[in-house]
């Protein structure tokens, strides 16, 4: 029978696990969206990382005794038919699908950011492992600013 405090541990662990599955679809919507073969690449790396923490995730849920989750967030359903309907609009735009693209990384970044610092994960053996994984999540931030940054408009 699950704890009161290992019931929280699964919830944190699976609104991450939600959080990676919302980059995964995210990050194919994007690399539908363009034609530049840069960031079909850069997207593809971003999307594997997020599977890479998404199964990481899954692994300490099941250990736990719980039962990941395999949705997607109501925001990031909004998230991704914003960015459809922004793609549409723009034409396809790099710029633009870049900026959606940091939209969804702030968001990821919030979520894991939320993890760290509640109750849940404190004290947890799972603690650096989502910081580390939230270290990940940085850098892809970071790679996404810096391409939209390089963009002369």
């Amino acid at each position: 029978m699950e704890t009161t405090n290992q019931k929280e541990t699964i919830d944190s662990l699976n609104t991450l696990i939600q959080i990676n599955n919302d980059r995964i679809q995210g990050y194919l919507t994007a690399s539908a969206e363009t034609t530049e073969h840069d960031l079909k690449n850069v997207f593809s790396d971003l999307m594997t990382a997020s599977q890479e923490c998404r199964r990481e995730l899954v692994q300490e849920v099941v250990k736990l005794g719980g039962t990941p989750i395999e949705g997607t967030t109501v925001s990031g359903k909004i998230y991704r038919a914003w960015m459809d309907v922004k793609a549409a609009v723009t034409s396809k735009d790099r710029k633009a699908i870049l900026n959606s693209c940091e939209f969804g990384e702030d968001a990821a970044l919030k979520t894991y950011e939320g993890e760290i610092e509640g109750t849940a994960l404190s004290g947890t053996e799972f603690l650096p492992l989502v910081k580390d994984q939230h270290a990940k999540l940085q850098s892809g931030h970071n790679k996404i600013k810096q391409l939209r940054d390089s963009i002369i408009s």
